[in-house]
């Protein structure tokens, strides 16, 4: 059982640490709001990746031939979505520094909602755990070793995207006053856009 909880966390690890675009917004949204709403973001990420996990294990080959024909729309898609993003992000960076209007915090509530749905359209994240599951089949021979790495593969995740909450809210606090914001609002909605778009090309 151990081998299946170890296999669990390096899989939820190795599919979590490369941060992309998500998670590049993940940082930001922490550092412009609070731990508390960038730790939802985070949940948010880590209940997909537990439940595409769960979904690997019950019907891995079948998913992945069923989302093969249309990996690449979706991958579109969540590009499209992300760049929207960066560009709501430059907007806002550049509203709240000229004290243009009041903008809204994001509340914990939307914040789980925005990142459990950019992370569900990304094909990616399904393929990875079906192809895991599928080669490591021994490991995941019966519901009860399913379920512990499934918990494995999303503690795992957790851990990672609420540590980069924390890095967030941790330089936010540092980066203060109105030009701050507008630089740190800037360039990460420039990673952001680049990110997205290298995802989308690549």
């Amino acid at each position: 059982m151990l081998e299946v909880v170890l296999s669990g966390l390096v899989t939820g690890w190795a599919i979590a640490i490369p941060i992309g675009a998500v998670g590049a917004f993940l940082v930001t949204l922490a550092a412009r709001t609070s731990f508390r709403v960038g730790a939802a973001g985070a949940l948010g990420i880590a209940t997909i990746d537990g439940a595409y996990a769960a979904l690997a294990v019950v019907a891995g080959a079948a998913i992945a031939t069923v989302l093969e024909p249309i990996s690449h729309a979706l991958t579109i898609a969540s590009g499209i979505v992300l760049l929207v993003i960066a560009g709501l992000t430059a907007v806002h960076a550049i509203g709240t520094a000229g004290r243009v209007r009041e903008v809204r915090p994001m509340s914990a509530r939307t914040a789980f909602a925005l990142f459990l749905g950019i992370t569900a359209v990304n094909p990616t994240t399904v393929v990875y755990f079906a192809a895991v599951v599928l080669g490591n089949q021994h490991l995941v021979s019966n519901a009860v070793e399913g379920v512990v790495f499934v918990l494995a593969a999303f503690l795992a995740s957790a851990s990672w995207q609420l540590l980069l909450a924390g890095g967030g809210a941790a330089l936010g606090k540092v980066a203060t006053g109105h030009r701050a914001h507008l630089v740190t609002g800037l360039v990460s909605s420039v990673v952001i856009a680049g990110l997205a778009l290298h995802t989308m090309l690549g």
